[in-house]
């Protein structure tokens, strides 16, 4: 045997050896962990999958042939077990083929150094290596080519779309002969005095403007208004949603599917406004704002709330007016979603601050400057400024924050506010007060425990403390005069036992509450003793709701656990009755829990429970142990109960269905677009002993810090709260499988969908916060809301891959891409200069989301004459 020949049988040898090894060494968790999942009353397949590859081991460590037929055999019953449990969906068959086929290309290679087999050597190992890749490819092009993720084009326009196909949803189609009735059907219209979604208060609603006299003045004095002229959507973006009915449409038309790819940008602004240092506040900026344009000037608002004029034409910037927040006051994010503009009646032209910006801060304050100049309006609160804070008790910086624009209905700026989250019951009020946007005076104070009494406390007393708030924003009916509140929960989101009749009746509700005289005229309730934190997070959407050859003056809510529900905006009567269905019970508050909840009969975003075949990883390792977390977790489908003595899974969770971003709809082509996220939270009520043991501190504590791990605390309630936002696992990725958010058109007549599809590339997610750089839509957890224009399209960035895209809004195409430099955690806004539209957004970038921070505010347009299309990459 000469020495070529003797090393090769060496290298073949221990190549082997060390194949031999590594298979061994997978396969000891997955036999054992298959054994746990079994006895937990799981799938048996990772007990025979590992039993096959420490047998391969064994025989590769013996040079045996046999390694080779063991692991055949191996491989074709997991690739029989992946279809039976997943079929076709391409990435739910990763963790179950993707590995497997890399160690069936490692025992193929070993067969040369087999038995001693040693004969042309590199020929056959060649041979064994292309026939393990070529079966591996061949099942990678089975499983993808089968899947409905569409792959994200590197041109800007994606020609060659896959057709998406309908999505079926149960629809009851119901619509009353008159607005405000519920009509009978299928479905059972829920009673108005049980405990749930809505008032018996049609004879309270009040009537619309017309020849009927409004209230003479508020409750604390002010003279009333009667309905002011509402700015259009076009040439200006005059609020957060479009307008005050919230829709996000657009009737500009210039912009459309065929000329979309020639979009450039134009121009690209910074604030200057990013954080510093390295500490927690550095780490926990989401400014989610969106734009006001009006005339010639943008209006943006940066994290941490300072207000700047821009030309919208060209992105200079023409005033900036900083409040000098501290970066104390930061609560779970620095965020200013934006301001409002108000133009005073009968003011004149050139006056100071005839036109205004109003908007709130970190360190709950209300300002108003000159839309102009950015000068302080010296008529409004004191020299500019009013102090939210005044009524409501004890408090500490990052508490009691402003992060929502106002609502200006009728000249009354309605203020809602966030309160920082699972610290204790004792928190700041959840109050909703109405002030005069001329001078800053109180016009109202909605406080939920004070239902006699419309003004502020007496001197010595507060507002009423843990009661539900409204961080969001608020959507108006101007005719009607009423303001649509969506409330959060009480201060404590996972514990309700101790809460009040009334917090019980309003907690995640939306709330019509008459602008003139702060009195509640009607409420809905989406959840009922809510201990989910499924506050109602998205901004209503006010719509002439189509009912045969009529409409009906409607209210679309959208919820986090997905339901949408269709309510007549002047009686919070349902327009399709909600189906009461029993849900699960037990937990630790067995008599706490309703028995049952409503869910929608018009839409919802909601998918199947989950079950152990939906767990996801990257391997079969990490897979295995998301199985044996489900199997060890207490879950039930939706509205599980909250337990202590074992996690449960809440799904969706908490940033599931639909959050701040919103609906938007266009209602010349009865559609309606809502993007969403699908993802579970893994949770556990933690004692309080124990939670004191693990150092759980409030933010008013002296041992508390920023940004620190651990559960919430909820003081005044028996348990802390621990959240697995998404419930992660150690590699950073979700415990169940893609997509992890999509986006839906929706039929606005019948709530049918007409598409559906995942909603996010992979190209800037991984295992370990990697970039995996794939440009395949694996559906990502998204935020930010959709635009609709009369051009046909949904402008969109949201995803957690830094792109901002151009949906075509029939088909769900996307046909138009572009990189932006911060993640697009906000919603873009559309307007014209000079007969030119414009796409706009500000890609702050989001510290929950994991998205780069910016401080760019970016431009796009069709080029004008003469000018070269540039600036849309497509990547």
């Amino acid at each position: 045997m000469d020495d070529t020949h003797r090393a090769r049988r060496g290298f073949g040898f221990w190549s082997a050896m060390v194949i031999g090894a590594i298979i061994a060494i997978f396969g000891v968790p997955i036999f054992a962990g298959g054994i746990w999942l079994a006895a937990l009353g799981g799938s048996w397949y990772y007990v025979l999958a590992g039993l096959g590859l420490l047998v391969t081991a064994v025989f590769l460590f013996r040079r045996s042939m046999l390694a080779v037929w063991v692991y055949l055999a191996t491989f074709a019953g997991t690739v029989a077990w992946a279809l039976w449990e997943a079929g076709f969906d391409g990435w739910a068959q990763v963790p179950r083929l993707v590995a497997p086929t890399v160690v069936l290309v490692l025992v193929l290679a070993t067969i040369p150094a087999l038995r001693g087999r040693l004969a042309r050597p590199v020929g056959a190992a060649t041979a064994a290596i292309a026939g393990g890749l070529a079966l591996a490819g061949s099942l990678t092009v089975l499983t993808l080519s089968q899947n409905d993720i569409a792959v994200a084009q590197d041109a800007p326009a994606l020609d060659e779309a896959a057709p998406v196909e309908e999505t079926e949803q149960p629809v009851t189609d119901v619509l009353p002969d008159q607005p405000g009735q519920v009509p009978a059907g299928e479905v059972p219209a829920v009673e108005p005095d049980a405990a749930g979604p809505a008032d018996d208060a049609a004879s309270t609603a009040p009537e619309p403007a017309g020849d009927e006299p409004t209230p003479a003045t508020t409750p604390t004095g002010i003279e009333a208004r009667s309905p002011l002229a509402m700015m259009e959507v076009g040439e200006n973006w005059p609020a957060y949603g479009g307008t005050y009915y919230g829709t996000r449409y657009s009737p500009l038309d210039q912009i459309t599917p065929d000329n979309v790819g020639e979009l450039t940008r134009v121009w690209e602004y910074n604030s200057g406004d990013m954080p510093e240092g390295e500490g927690a506040e550095a780490a926990s900026y989401s400014p989610e704002n969106t734009p006001l344009k009006i005339g010639d000037d943008l209006y943006h608002c940066t994290p941490m709330g300072i207000m700047i004029a821009i030309d919208a034409a060209t992105g200079l910037e023409e005033w900036r007016y900083d409040p000098d927040v501290s970066t104390d006051a930061i609560p779970y994010g620095a965020t200013c979603r934006g301001g409002a503009y108000f133009e005073v009646p009968d003011a004149e032209p050139d006056t100071m601050c005839a036109t205004r910006i109003l908007w709130g801060t970190l360190d709950a304050r209300l300002l108003a400057v000159d839309a102009r100049t950015g000068q302080p309006c010296p008529d409004f609160g004191m020299a500019g400024e009013v102090y939210l804070e005044e009524g409501i008790g004890d408090t500490v910086p990052g508490w009691y924050s402003v992060t929502s624009p106002p609502t200006i209905v009728r000249g009354i700026a309605v203020m809602g506010a966030q309160v920082n989250d699972g610290q204790a019951e004792d928190a700041p009020s959840g109050v909703v007060r109405g002030y005069d946007a001329v001078t800053g005076e109180l016009a109202w104070a909605w406080d939920l425990e004070n239902p006699d009494s419309r003004t502020a406390p007496a001197e010595g007393e507060t507002y009423s403390r843990g009661t539900p708030n409204m961080w969001t924003i608020a959507a108006a009916d101007e005719e009607l005069g009423l303001v649509y509140l969506p409330l959060g929960n009480s201060a404590v989101d996972y514990y309700g036992s101790n809460r009040s009749e009334l917090e019980n009746e309003y907690a995640t509700s939306i709330v019509a509450v008459d602008v003139t005289t702060g009195d509640d005229v009607w409420h809905f309730q989406t959840v009922y003793n809510d201990v989910w934190d499924y506050d109602l997070g998205s901004q209503p959407a006010l719509v002439d709701f189509p009912s045969g050859e009529d409409t009906v003056p409607a209210i679309i809510v959208s919820s986090k656990q997905g339901d949408i529900y269709i309510l007549d905006r002047a009686t919070g009567e349902p327009l399709f009755a909600p189906e009461e269905r029993e849900v699960p019970q037990g937990g630790v508050e067995p008599d706490y829990l309703s028995p049952t909840q409503p869910f929608s009969t018009y839409h919802t975003l909601a998918f199947e429970p989950l079950e152990e075949r939906d767990m996801w990883g990257m391997t079969p390792l990490d897979q295995l142990w998301c199985r044996i977390q489900f199997r060890q977790a207490h879950y039930e489908g939706m509205y599980t109960p909250p337990t202590s003595d074992q996690r449960w899974i809440q799904y969706p969770g908490y940033n599931g269905g639909q959050d701040w971003g919103s609906l938007a709809v266009d209602e010349e082509r009865g559609i309606m677009i809502a993007n969403y996220n699908n993802m579970p939270n893994h949770n556990r009520l933690i004692p309080r002993e124990e939670a004191d043991e693990m150092g759980a501190r409030a933010i008013f504590e002296p041992e508390w810090e920023r940004g620190a791990e651990g559960p919430g605390p909820q003081l005044g309630s028996p348990y802390a709260i621990a959240v697995n936002a998404g419930w992660r696992q150690w590699t950073g990725l979700l415990c169940s499988e893609p997509p992890y958010g999509g986006i839906r058109a929706i039929d606005l007549e019948t709530g049918e969908t007409l598409w559906d599809q995942p909603f996010g590339s992979a190209r800037k997610n991984g295992p370990w916060g990697i970039p995996s750089m794939l440009p395949i839509d694996i559906g990502t957890p998204n935020n930010g809301g959709p635009v609709v224009t009369a051009g046909g399209l949904i402008f969109i960035a949201a995803t957690t891959d830094d792109l901002i895209r151009a949906i075509d809004i029939e088909t769900g195409e996307t046909v138009w891409q572009d990189t932006l430099p911060g993640g697009g955690q906000t919603t873009p806004i559309v307007y014209d200069v000079a007969g030119r539209q414009f796409l706009v957004i500000a890609p702050g970038g989001h510290h929950f989301m994991e998205t780069p921070v910016s401080d760019a505010v970016i431009a796009w347009a069709l080029p004008e004459t003469g000018e070269a299309v540039e600036g849309a990459t497509g990547n």
